[in-house]
């Protein structure tokens, strides 16, 4: 391997472990149950930006921890980065000083190395294309890195293929003139690489398990964020949603308008956990239009969305969905006025669930949604979950979604 490569590859490796660092941090930020910003940027430090809710959502996404049904959060996938790009930087750093000296085993070894951050990243893009729909800057960071470091692997072992063979090792035709071994890489035993591999691995699971045996017992908190006050509505207005699977009673608080609530169904959906819950929806629209306990709406035209899916009667789930689906598209059409927003709706389910929505018994509906929250002193944000009357804590339905589930209603994650 050339001096070149090694560089490359050492830089590479330093910047695979600033990345995978910084994205722990982020996430280790959460086990004190707090809700913290995430700075997302390819440059670290920077103020948080648009960006953040890509991270945010490969953060809460399925695909960004291990074992997250045994420990809360569960142990993020970049602390493994983060062992494996230590020990690469180490073994740059070697392979740099020795530059054309370094044993043909070490370069072989290391270009093996270098196929588990590669395949790592690949592995990550595809999910982050396929699954997550957009791109967490600070992955990217780290799929760069691994790209870079592969390619200076490469490099190092087409240095080998091209150098002379001396000594029975090969050389390099970049060896300096007057070099004492005459082109030829010394020779190492058969035992080293072996050996490097076992500390390679060493490495990419001590902060795993070192992050495991230090994180605090969640359980104790679970469940500790309130309840209803009022278990059932009295005129049975709230939206029933279940299936030939569900088995848990679960109240939710949503608002067709509101981003926060798109990603949670989502991720219920994604995880297979949706249909096995026997929804009571209670919608509750942050739109001052309806909603007497705002004084400015928060999401214009969500009012006229929850009629909407009040009137999809047994689509109301689909109306919920499609309303999801085109959020960002009715967000629009909402800040625009009801009008536009009524258009919309309009075209995709008719002029009869417009009728619908303005009859005086959907707006009789919607304001008994509105109520039983007010009755259950339910905070004005969205989404808001129960299990029964036992209310998820907000920090519960992120990162620590799972493993709620897995202690509070394990049934509901076979």
């Amino acid at each position: 391997m050339t001096r070149v490569s090694g560089l490359v590859a050492l830089v590479a490796s330093l910047l695979g472990l600033l990345f995978s660092s910084y994205s722990t941090f982020d996430y280790a930020k959460h086990l004190d149950r707090r809700l913290h910003d995430i700075h997302c940027s390819i440059i670290p430090g920077a103020p948080v930006t648009d960006s953040a809710d890509a991270c945010r959502a490969a953060m809460y996404s399925p695909y960004s921890a291990l074992f997250k049904e045994k420990y809360w959060g569960g142990i993020p996938i970049s602390l493994f980065a983060v062992g494996v790009f230590t020990f690469l930087v180490a073994f740059s750093l070697y392979l740099f000083l020795a530059g054309e000296k370094a044993p043909r085993k070490a370069v072989g070894t290391f270009a093996v190395m270098a196929l588990g951050p590669l395949i790592a990243s690949i592995t990550m893009l595809a999910i982050s294309i396929t699954k997550l729909g957009g791109f967490c800057l600070v992955c990217v960071g780290v799929y760069v890195s691994s790209f870079l470091l592969a390619g200076a692997a490469l490099f190092g072992l087409l240095g080998l293929r091209r150098g002379p063979r001396g000594g029975g090792f090969g050389g390099s035709p970049f060896d300096p003139p007057g070099d004492p071994y005459g082109g030829a890489r010394p020779d190492v035993g058969w035992v080293f690489p072996p050996a490097w591999l076992v500390a390679f691995g060493l490495f990419a699971l001590t902060p795993a398990v070192v992050y495991a045996s230090a994180m605090p017992d969640h359980r104790p908190f679970l469940g500790n964020c309130g309840g209803l006050k009022v278990a059932e509505e009295s005129a049975n207005a709230l939206i029933q949603i279940s299936s030939a699977r569900s088995t848990q009673p679960t109240i939710l608080f949503e608002d067709p308008l509101c981003p926060t609530c798109k990603a949670f169904h989502e991720r219920l959906v994604s995880e297979d956990v949706y249909d096995k819950l026997k929804i009571q929806l209670s919608l509750f629209p942050l739109d001052s239009d309806c909603n007497w306990m705002l004084s400015e709406p928060l999401h214009p035209g969500a009012c006229l969305v929850a009629r909407a899916v009040i009137c999809g009667g047994p689509q109301a789930r689909q109306v919920l969905e499609w309303s999801y689906e085109n959020q960002e598209a009715l967000t629009k059409a909402g800040k625009a006025g009801p009008q536009q927003l009524r258009a919309a709706i309009s075209q995709k389910w008719g002029a009869q669930t417009l009728q619908c929505m303005d009859a005086k018994s959907t707006l009789l509906t919607l304001n008994r949604h509105l109520h039983f929250a007010a009755d259950n002193s339910v905070p004005v944000s969205t989404p808001q979950m129960y299990f029964g009357t036992k209310r998820f804590c907000d920090e519960d339905t992120d990162i620590g979604l799972r493993f709620t589930l897995a202690t509070l209603s394990p049934e509901v994650l076979r």
